[in-house]
């Protein structure tokens, strides 16, 4: 198994984070059943206070070829375009076998 985490930091002004945030788990935990080989995947976008990010991607392969896959999926590409890459300034990524 393969984990993939991604943190993002959202861009300063935006007018509704609250949308913003629920607009990236919605569509980002929607794409399970959709892209094969992805087992797990879970968006946590209430941080505490003392976070430096603002929301968190969870997800996991069954392994690094599935992961590579999913960068390019157009069920994925879709999702980052329209709910994530809009809104976010940076972004961090940990992958890791588990």
């Amino acid at each position: 198994m393969v984990k993939h985490v991604i943190l993002w930091k959202l861009k300063a002004g935006l007018a509704d984070v609250a949308a913003v945030k629920a607009g990236i788990k919605q569509g980002l935990e929607g794409l399970l059943g959709k892209i094969p080989g992805l087992v797990e995947i879970r968006v946590q976008a209430e941080g505490l206070a003392s976070s430096n990010a603002d929301v968190m991607l969870d997800s996991t392969f069954v392994d690094e070829v599935a992961l590579k896959a999913y960068a390019t999926h157009s069920a994925h590409v879709e999702v980052a375009d329209r709910d994530v890459r809009p809104y976010t300034e940076l972004r961090l990524c940990l992958n890791f076998e588990c």
